[in-house]
């Protein structure tokens, strides 16, 4: 373990913000997690684990330990049919999909150049272009604080859902991830029936390497840089509402993109929802929506929690005025001692 001499949590997030935290410490074995949640010292001390602080908002200073995941290493079995690999918490998750590819392992490529360690991965069970972390995940290692026990959860135990884990639900506060199992077919079947990524077809025979590089390149065309301009990537999660309420919306709105889900229930693109309410580029202070990508808030240089917690408000009211939609926030509001929601913020 390794405690910062730094309290500024500015470069250990994405968003870049000016906050503070009364300790940090990095982690570097997961026995060092029994040690600190242990120590007499630290029982009653609120702590966040933090990996690269890639999907949360702190909405002012931390008033407890901040603990850096930095877990690492990664393992392979190989069988006739399949690569398994056991990947360390700590590992960061881009630099493991470029490895695979560079490995001629496919299977990731459709998640690559999304932000944060592979122990945030099956917390939000990670997803993008038609893939998501539960098709790929084979178990979860996870430390019981309590115990102190390692214990390892199949697939099935973790209970995906869409951007969310039983890690966010039952288990929340009680275990640690400390390594991520993947199982990685040897017939590879490419992902490319969403988006721009159909486009790929047309050229031909298609590659484990080419459906990385158009993922690659999608994402920096249409995401901004979080080294270059503060956010967290995707602030809003795509809602799911009824068929019913969709064919309301319909009347007004014709071209309304979404996806059947099955039961009744539709999946609406909360871009397209920011945009269509003419958020575009809308500010509060130093905080905007991002003039090319609705979903994404950023922090243009000097914003503040306070200046990102109204932007995203409003976005949230002036979606449900226009549509009847209620947004719910992807990213995760860090409170000072706890974990807590753009509501419970609001309603101080």
């Amino acid at each position: 373990m390794k405690t910062k001499s730094d309290k500024s949590l500015k470069s250990f997030h994405t968003f870049g913000l000016d906050v503070l935290a009364r300790e940090i410490i990095e982690v570097q074995w997961p026995e060092d997690f029994l040690t600190l949640w242990q120590n007499p010292s630290y029982l009653s001390t609120p702590k966040l684990i933090l990996g690269e602080g890639s999907n949360l908002l702190f909405c002012e200073n931390f008033q407890g330990v901040i603990v850096l995941n930095r877990l690492k290493g990664i393992s392979i079995l190989e069988t006739e049919q399949h690569w398994h690999l056991h990947v360390a918490a700590g590992e960061n998750w881009h630099e493991l999909v470029s490895w695979t590819i560079g490995h001629g392992m496919g299977g990731l490529e459709n998640l690559a150049l999304i932000p944060g360690l592979v122990g945030s991965a099956p917390i939000q069970n990670i997803g993008a272009y038609g893939v998501e972390l539960k098709e790929r995940c084979e178990y979860v290692d996870v430390l019981f604080i309590a115990s102190g026990k390692t214990v390892r959860l199949s697939a099935a135990k973790c209970e995906f859902g869409y951007r969310d884990s039983v890690f966010k639900r039952k288990l929340k506060y009680k275990t640690i991830v400390v390594a991520v199992g993947l199982k990685l077919s040897k017939v590879w079947l490419p992902m490319i029936g969403y988006g721009a990524l159909a486009k790929l077809a047309e050229g031909g025979k298609v590659t484990i390497r080419a459906v990385f590089d158009k993922v690659c390149e999608i994402r920096r065309n249409n995401l901004p840089d979080p080294h270059t301009i503060g956010n967290a990537g995707s602030f809003f999660k795509n809602p799911i509402v009824s068929v019913a309420l969709v064919r309301k919306i319909k009347e007004t709105y014709p071209t309304i993109p979404y996806y059947n889900t099955g039961g009744g229930k539709v999946k609406l693109a909360a871009g397209w929802l920011i945009e269509q309410s003419e958020l575009k580029g809308f500010c509060v202070g130093g905080a905007a929506v991002h003039s090319k990508q609705a979903l994404v808030l950023i922090n243009t240089g000097e914003a503040t929690s306070k200046d990102i917690i109204k932007l995203a408000k409003h976005v949230v009211d002036t979606v449900y005025q226009r549509f009847w939609v209620k947004l719910e926030h992807e990213v995760r509001f860090i409170g000072a001692a706890r974990e807590t929601s753009l509501e419970a913020v609001c309603q101080r």
